[in-house]
This record gives C-alpha cells, sequence and structure tokens, in this order.
C-alpha cells in the first residue's frame, strides 16, 4: 500500500483554502492548514477527522511564526514527506485607494501577505518536500498580475512577484520540486467564509455573462486545478490562468 499524501494550505481557513483543504481530503490526502483567524480554522477542524487534520495558526509574513509552524507541521508528519504546499495565503480585498494615499505600511501588508508569505513558507517546506516523489509548490497568484483596475497598485505587485517568484523556484528547485502557480480570475468566497462571515452570493445576469464560461468561479475550480498541477509531472513553471475566459476576452463598448 502506498503512502499517504500530504498538504500544506496557507490561507486555509477560509475561501479557496478552505474548499481546496476538503477538496484534497477527500482525495484521501492528509491536510494541514495554516491561518490567521483562529476562529475559521476551528470551524474546519470540526469538518475533518482529527488524525487527518493539523491546523495551526500563523502569520504567514512573520518568520519565526512560519519556522514554528512548519516544525509543527514536520512532528506531525514523522518520516513522511510532504507531497505538496499551497501558498493560497493573502489579502482578498484588493482596493488601496489613490496612490498617494497609500502608506508604507499598508503597502507592506499586501506584499508580505502574498509574496514574503510564499517565500518564506516555501524556505521552510523545501526539506520536507524533498522527502517525496513529485513533489510541488503551488502558489496562488491572480490575474491581476497581468491586468489590473484602478487602485490596485500592493495586491497586482504582490501578485506579480509570486508569478515572478514561482518561474525562479521552479528553475532552482527542479528536478525535485515543480513549482506552478494559478491566477484564479473571479472567484466567489462569500459562501466559503466563517460562519460569521457567511453570505449567501447573489449574481446578476451581467456577472456570469461577462465570463465566457457563462458563470462566476467557485473555489471548487481553483482545488481543481490544484489537484491537476499536484499530479502534473511534466507541467513546472507555468501560469495557469482560472478565471471563466477573461484574460482572453476583448473588451469594447460598442
Amino acid at each position: 500500500m502506498s503512502e499517504r499524501k500530504s498538504i500544506v494550505i496557507t490561507g486555509g481557513g477560509a475561501g479557496i483554502g478552505r474548499a481546496s483543504a476538503l477538496h484534497f481530503h477527500g482525495l484521501g490526502w492528509r491536510v494541514a492548514a495554516l491561518d490567521k483567524d483562529g476562529a475559521a480554522l476551528a470551524e474546519l477542524a470540526g469538518l475533518l477527522p482529527a488524525s487527518d487534520c493539523l491546523t495551526l495558526e500563523c502569520d504567514v509574513g512573520v518568520e519565526d511564526e512560519v519556522e514554528q509552524a512548519f516544525a509543527a507541521i514536520g512532528e506531525w508528519l514523522g518520516d513522511a514527506p510532504l507531497t505538496c504546499l499551497v501558498n493560497n495565503a493573502g489579502i482578498a480585498d484588493p482596493y488601496a485607494g489613490p496612490l498617494e494615499g497609500l502608506a508604507l505600511d499598508k503597502w507592506q501588508a499586501w506584499i508580505d501577505a502574498s509574496l514574503t508569505g510564499a517565500f518564506l513558507c516555501s524556505r521552510a517546506a523545501v526539506k520536507l518536500l524533498r522527502r517525496a516523489e513529485g513533489a510541488s509548490i503551488v502558489n496562488i497568484s491572480s490575474t491581476r498580475a497581468v491586468m489590473s483596475e484602478p487602485e490596485s497598485f500592493a495586491y497586482a505587485a504582490a501578485k506579480g512577484g509570486v508569478d515572478a517568484l514561482t518561474h525562479a523556484m521552479a528553475v532552482s528547485l527542479g528536478p525535485d520540486i515543480r513549482v506552478n502557480a494559478i491566477r484564479p480570475g473571479w472567484i466567489e468566497t462569500r459562501d466559503w467564509q466563517k460562519e460569521a462571515e457567511r453570505e449567501d452570493p447573489n449574481h446578476r445576469a451581467k456577472d456570469r455573462e461577462q465570463h465566457p464560461a457563462g458563470r462566476v468561479g467557485r473555489p471548487q475550480d481553483i482545488a481543481e486545478a490544484i489537484e491537476y498541477l499536484a499530479g502534473a509531472g511534466f507541467v513546472t513553471g507555468q501560469h495557469v490562468n482560472v478565471d471563466g475566459g477573461m484574460t482572453v476576452k476583448m473588451i469594447y463598448e460598442h
């Protein structure tokens, strides 16, 4: 019988992270979820058997917290390898307001949550990933790495950095560890929050119709893309758009 696979998901308490944790547990994987939000983690833990799930409060932008979290993950794994790391944590709201009013600490918060966190977690995970055959890292970037709305400077810069980090790590860590990125488009996560913040989404017809795929994205769409990249042995250094076709759509007012 082959050894069970395992996955670490940052930002695992809600949204894409929560959906991915449940998806991979459904595939038979052991799941470790990191998040700053203890209440969200507690809800996730209540959905999964304790024997298969580890939840850790961690700010991925803080070096000491990341090192402590991965030390605990190492103990949890024992001699078993880590199969996949998903760097999903980040600040969901992309809007920073006017450039001239953007404070440095606010800018840094976006950078730390997405880019610095991906670096710190990847660095901490490498020794565990090297134990596995076919190990991979999947970074959650954004279509905003390559296209923008006004006043989203810090978010776009952070995700652009994640894109660059992805191809640099793919070249540096291969062939032992493959590294890819997913660029989500509009993914509806309001119904995947912790109970106190959960909302039922209500999309207008034009919200759906503007997508060539005919609908807004779901967290499960990203979980399935992670599953693909975790197993795609000849795919590395790639940036996969999961956006319902929006980045290939030319938009003109007629």
